[in-house]
C-alpha cells in the first residue's frame, strides 16, 4: 500500500494564506479532497494524511471533515495552540474524532531559533503521548539544535521531520546540516519525511540528481524505515507535478530491497501514525 504522508487541502483566502507569495501564483487557488483524488488515483496511491497548512484551529477543523468525508485521507495532522492553557479541552476534543493523528506548528516561521524548548511549548508536548498523539517537526536547519533537545526530552513522543528540515538545496550547502540532520536521527523516536525536496532545489532548472546528495544522507542516518514519502501537494506544483514528484523518490529507492521501499512508500506512514 502506498501512502501519502504529507499533502494539504484548503480553500483559498489571500489575507489567510499570506505565505503564499507572488511567486507561487500557481497554487493561489482551492485544493479540495477531488484535487487530490485525481492525483492520487493517476499516480496508484492508495491514501494520504492531510497536514495542516495555516496556524488556525479552523483548519484543523476543515480538514477533520474532509477526512470524515473522503475515504482515501487516512489521517490528518492538525494546529493547535500549544501554549494555550486550556490546550488540554482542545486536545479531549480532537481526540474523538476518528482520524485525527498528531500536531504541527509553523516552527519554521519562528525567529526564535529555541522557540520548540520555550517551557509552555514543552508543556503542550508533553500532553501529546499519551494521547497516541504525533508531532510534526517544520524546522529549518537553523532549529535542528533545538529539535533534537526536544526529542531528547520526551524519548517517548512519536516525532516526524518534514521536508528533511529543508537543507539549502539550490546552494548546494549541505553542511552543516548533514551532521546535525545525523545526530538528530541517532534518537530512535525521530523519524523523517522524504518530501519538500523540489521547492528547495532552483526553481528555475533543478534535476533529480541535485537532491540525491541530500537523499543519501537521511537514508543513511534514518535507515528505510524511519523514512517516509510524503509530496507535499499542491506546494510542490510551484516547481513540479505529483507525478514528478513520487517518480523521483521511486526512481531513487530502486536500490533498495523490496521490503525497504514498501516502508518508505507507505508501510512507515501506517506504523507512525496509526493509519
Amino acid at each position: 500500500m502506498v501512502i501519502d504522508s504529507h499533502q494539504h487541502l484548503w480553500k483559498y483566502d489571500p489575507a489567510t494564506f499570506g505565505w503564499i507569495t507572488p511567486e507561487m501564483s500557481r497554487i493561489r487557488r482551492d485544493f479540495l479532497a477531488f484535487d487530490l483524488l485525481r492525483e492520487l488515483e493517476d499516480n496508484q496511491v492508495e491514501g494520504s494524511v492531510a497536514i495542516q497548512s495555516i496556524a488556525s484551529e479552523s483548519d484543523t477543523s476543515f480538514l477533520v471533515t474532509e477526512a470524515d468525508r473522503n475515504d482515501f485521507i487516512r489521517g490528518v495532522v492538525g494546529w493547535l495552540d500549544l501554549c494555550n492553557p486550556l490546550l488540554e479541552l482542545r486536545l479531549n476534543y480532537y481526540s474523538g474524532c476518528s482520524k485525527f493523528r498528531g500536531l504541527r506548528h509553523l516552527v519554521q516561521s519562528e525567529e526564535d531559533d529555541r522557540f520548540l524548548l520555550r517551557e509552555d511549548f514543552c508543556r503542550g508536548i508533553g500532553m501529546l503521548d499519551r494521547r497516541h498523539l504525533t508531532y510534526d517537526l517544520l524546522i529549518l536547519p537553523r532549529q535542528l539544535p533545538a529539535a533534537t533537545e526536544l526529542v531528547k526530552r520526551f524519548p517517548q513522543q512519536k516525532f516526524v521531520i518534514d521536508h528533511l528540515a529543508k537543507p539549502q538545496i539550490r546552494e548546494g550547502r549541505i553542511s552543516p546540516w548533514k551532521e546535525q540532520i545525523r545526530e538528530i536521527a541517532t534518537l530512535p523516536n525521530v523519524y523523517c519525511k522524504i518530501s519538500g525536496m523540489v521547492t528547495e532545489a532552483d526553481p528555475s532548472g533543478w534535476k533529480p540528481e541535485d537532491l540525491h546528495p541530500f537523499m543519501d544522507v537521511v537514508l543513511e542516518a534514518f535507515g528505510p524505515r524511519r523514512l517516509l514519502f510524503g509530496s507535499d501537494w499542491p506546494v510542490c506544483l510551484v516547481v513540479a507535478g505529483y507525478s514528478q514528484v513520487i517518480g523521483l523518490v521511486r526512481k531513487y529507492i530502486r536500490k533498495l530491497s523490496a521490503s525497504e521501499q514498501e516502508a518508505i512508500m507507505g508501510k512507515t506512514a501506517t506504523e507512525f501514525y496509526g493509519l
